[in-house]
């Protein structure tokens, strides 16, 4: 084989070695602008206060389509034909977005719940047709802690779609009772005596003032509606803590509490003698 002349050397130079000089040079720069850009936006989003999650999917994604452009830009450089290779890559694109609507549909909702924010981490809420702690919320579902220690992913879309319900929102919550008393007994004596056991939970809030009255005259009782404002956290605590004590002040006062009852009465037919 002979040697190759130098004019053919340079050739081959002009027509490959520069082409793939400039097409390294491109990657490795895009690359790096690329990094900066994404870096950029994500310094901007943290001053903005936005969530970390959304921060770290945001420059992920920035960073791929900037690459994108960026390996196109190389390829073209070289001479390879990019306008079908990009033709390729939209057609598949969608293709691959038609086979996961549902994992975009959370995905999108996992931006609304992101930014929108209707309830953050350890606020306890209902959506999605379940209830519980929110403990992570992500890109593509959120994980809630139940009551009784379970774990629960629920899929981001199926809690934007529903009601959403967060009973950790607001510094305080009231509580609702109704609590039924005889016909028979002394109605001022009752509500005397449920707002000594209001005034005797510190937990229970001054302001709002709480509201007793009669709340129906029903077919067995006179119930009282007893609703007592206290701070979020102490909800179930004092909800547990008056029933209870309601019990047992009424045992000692000699307040009725009614309790549905049904009369049997047999009627004994005397045999023909």
């Amino acid at each position: 084989m002979g040697a190759i002349s130098s004019d053919k050397l340079v050739e081959l130079v002009q027509s490959y070695g520069l082409p793939l000089i400039w097409a390294i040079i491109i990657f490795i720069v895009g690359r790096i602008v690329a990094r900066i850009v994404s870096n950029g936006v994500g310094k901007m989003m943290t001053k903005g206060h936005v969530d970390e999650t959304l921060i770290k999917f945001a420059k992920s994604m920035i960073y791929i389509a900037l690459m994108i452009f960026v390996v196109l830009a190389a390829l073209g450089k070289l001479g390879i034909e990019t306008t079908s290779f990009a033709a390729i890559l939209a057609a598949a694109g969608l293709a691959i977005g038609l086979s996961l609507q549902g994992t975009l549909g959370n995905f999108a909702s996992g931006i609304m719940l992101i930014l929108f924010r209707p309830f953050k981490v350890g606020d306890f809420v209902e959506a999605g047709g379940v209830s519980g702690i929110v403990e992570e919320i992500q890109i593509f579902s959120t994980k809630m802690k139940s009551g009784d220690n379970k774990e629960i992913t629920v899929p981001n879309g199926q809690i934007v779609d529903s009601t959403i319900t967060n009973y950790s929102a607001k510094e305080t919550r009231r509580v609702d009772l109704v609590i039924g008393v005889g016909y028979s007994d002394d109605l001022k004596k009752v509500r005397a005596v449920l707002e000594d056991i209001l005034n005797g939970d510190e937990r229970i809030l001054k302001d709002p003032a709480p509201t007793i009255g009669v709340l129906e005259l029903a077919d067995s009782s006179v119930n009282f509606a007893v609703r007592p404002w206290v701070k979020s956290g102490d909800y179930w605590p004092v909800l547990f803590a008056t029933q209870e004590t309601i019990k047992l002040r009424f045992d000692a006062e000699g307040i009725s509490i009614p309790y549905p009852q049904q009369d049997l009465h047999i009627v004994k037919e005397e045999s023909a003698a």
